[in-house]
């Protein structure tokens, strides 16, 4: 299509000022997506058990497995954003579906270990790292001009809330059906999204004669980036060379360590030393996830409106302040106060990404997305490393207290490291300010 007749069909649509934009839409079918992604990444967390009882395979065992599905999620983000660029959003999606399907539905005839470091470790990381939080910064940032803060926060919400929501989902199913259905679950379930996501996503909104919402003038399509990986490595090269990535990165993997490393891996054993029921803990574990839906959209709409950088001090400063006090409200039953914490501590859980968001986009322009990936990748470093030493300090030391008190020292260095990153000025691509 001609920059002409994308004019004419601009021109067209005009006069329907009324219909809701196309981009919203989009972002639907991200969200929709990018729950899916959040979901099958729930599962291999639950196979710890009955894979043990089936197999006799080792926590350590199913544990590797799981870590290079941790590791991949990230590491993978940075590359799935640069194919983007050069494939397409819908192909790249598309693909990292199949792959997630082909991993988990495997996962029904293995019969040794290295079939599940191969299934779940490495096909359903690949995949779903294809869909990460850098698939949310590539479609916002080329759909929206306007309401990008709101738009990140709406789709980093699917992305951490779905894997906390459908956790009691398909932990009633493993104990009720065993581990083999609920792993074809999944594998269906990515299946069908597939053409879902063929059929509804688009590229760019020049693909359908559309301004990105907001903009005051058309932006035609750009051409193919060839070298996908070449260029991933490139944008990061370029981006360690300034004091801001180093800043956003050693945040985001501290907010990584405080949340998926910390209370996702570490709560409910936690509250299970204190004598809480399980069902209870890991039903508590479920309202942060709901509550996050609020906090990290009111984030996004914040994000629009103040300054990023100052909001990320904030945020890790509240969540290092409830981490400190968590030692004193973990009791064998459910009280005011811990709910307390619950819903504070959910409304913060990744608050933190729309401005992570929005301060890779405003010092690193058209290669924020890929920068994104990368530091989402040290989120991904972070939590895996808490992960394991709050494991080693409960053996060492039979109890939590020392991982709640450094977790708390830790958001408060992030939030110092917060204010330190300075406002970009106008300079030349590429150069540190």
């Amino acid at each position: 299509m001609t920059q002409t007749t994308e004019a004419a069909v601009e021109a067209a649509r005009a006069g329907k000022s009324s219909r809701i934009h196309r981009a919203w839409f989009v972002a639907a079918v991200t969200f929709v997506t990018i729950i899916g992604a959040a979901a099958f990444r729930s599962l291999p967390g639950l196979l710890f058990e009955p894979l043990n009882e089936d197999f006799g395979w080792s926590r350590g065992t199913v544990g590797a497995a799981v870590s290079v599905n941790l590791a991949l999620y990230g590491l993978t983000a940075p590359f799935a954003a640069a194919l983007m660029d050069r494939f397409g959003i819908r192909r790249v999606v598309a693909v990292a579906l199949t792959i997630i399907s082909i991993g988990s539905g495997l996962t029904v005839w293995m019969t040794a270990a290295w079939q599940l470091l191969l299934c779940w470790g490495l096909l359903v990381g690949l995949g779903s790292g294809s869909m990460a939080l850098a698939f949310a910064a590539t479609v916002t940032n080329r759909w929206f001009t306007e309401r990008r803060g709101l738009v990140t926060g709406i789709l980093t919400a699917a992305s951490a809330s779905g894997q906390l929501i459908f956790l009691p989902v398909l932990s009633w199913m493993v104990e009720t059906h065993s581990w083999r259905p609920a792993a074809v679950t999944v594998s269906l379930a990515a299946l069908a999204v597939v053409p879902f996501v063929w059929l509804l996503l688009r590229d760019h909104p020049a693909d359908v004669g559309l301004k990105p919402y907001g903009a005051k003038e058309f932006v035609p399509k750009p051409e193919p980036v060839p070298g996908a990986a070449r260029r991933a490595v490139t944008v990061l090269w370029k981006a360690a060379r300034t004091g801001p990535f180093w800043l956003l990165a050693g945040t985001f993997a501290i907010c990584g360590a405080s949340t998926n490393g910390l209370i996702q891996t570490h709560f409910v054993p936690a509250a299970h030393d204190h004598h809480m029921p399980v069902t209870a803990a890991a039903s508590l574990l479920a309202v942060i996830g709901v509550f996050d839906v609020v906090g990290t959209i009111a984030s996004g709409w914040f994000t629009d409106r103040f300054e990023p950088r100052r909001l990320l001090a904030v945020y890790y400063a509240l969540r290092g302040i409830s981490l400190l006090f968590l030692p004193m409200l973990l009791a064998p039953s459910v009280h005011p106060p811990m709910l307390f914490f619950i819903v504070f501590y959910g409304l913060d859980w990744v608050a933190t990404v729309p401005p992570t968001v929005a301060l890779c986009r405003e010092h690193f322009g058209d290669d924020s997305a890929i920068v994104f990936g990368w530091v989402l990748a040290s989120h991904q470093v972070g939590a895996a490393l808490v992960a394991f030493l709050g494991g080693v300090v409960r053996d060492v030391f039979g109890e939590y207290d020392m991982v709640w008190y450094a977790s708390g020292a830790l958001c408060a260095a992030a939030a110092l490291m917060a204010l330190v990153i300075r406002r970009p000025v106008v300079a030349p691509a590429g150069v540190a300010v």
